[in-house]
């Protein structure tokens, strides 16, 4: 199956070592990241710049996949972009990354489902519809690595 281009969104500072690991997986097409450079650059425009690379960079993308770390359920860009990814129609997913090995780090703590943090107007949560995949603790990595494909194709699959 051809890999589908996804957009990965997740708190910088706490997991880019985990998600860097998960880019390298390869089933996917992932965006390309973006520098600290580029990005401080991008920041220093204020949140009108920010929006703007986020909506370009989300705009071609089949799915967007959140990486959940400790923190990212109240990253604001997180969440703007959960909120732009559903209002797009657009499918997506979270995946747990705190088994995740970091270099620096190791494994950290497990954070909040991101979407539990949404409501739908009936007061469902967007959790309800919207899978996050907790790997095993034991193998995160293969386990991230074997099921990726499929977890993007099954929120594909379901968002239509």
């Amino acid at each position: 199956m051809a890999r589908k281009p996804v957009f990965f969104s997740f708190h910088f500072d706490n997991d880019v070592m985990r998600v860097q690991q998960v880019r390298n997986i390869g089933a996917i097409e992932g965006n390309t990241p973006i520098s600290p450079n580029d990005w401080e650059s991008v920041k220093r425009g204020g949140d009108t710049s920010i929006k703007r690379w986020i909506d370009d960079n989300m705009k071609y993308k089949q799915c967007i996949i959140v990486l959940v770390g400790v923190e990212t359920a109240n990253r604001p860009w997180v969440r703007y972009e959960i909120e732009k990814a559903w209002k797009d129609g657009k499918p997506i997913l979270g995946i747990f990354i705190h088994n995740l090995k970091c270099p620096r780090n190791g494994t950290s703590r497990k954070g909040q489902n991101p979407f539990d943090t949404f409501n739908f107007k009936d007061g469902k949560k967007l959790s309800t519809v919207v899978n996050c995949y907790d790997p095993l603790s034991y193998d995160a990595y293969n386990d991230i690595a074997g099921n990726l494909e499929t977890w993007v194709n099954t929120a594909v699959a379901q968002r239509k």
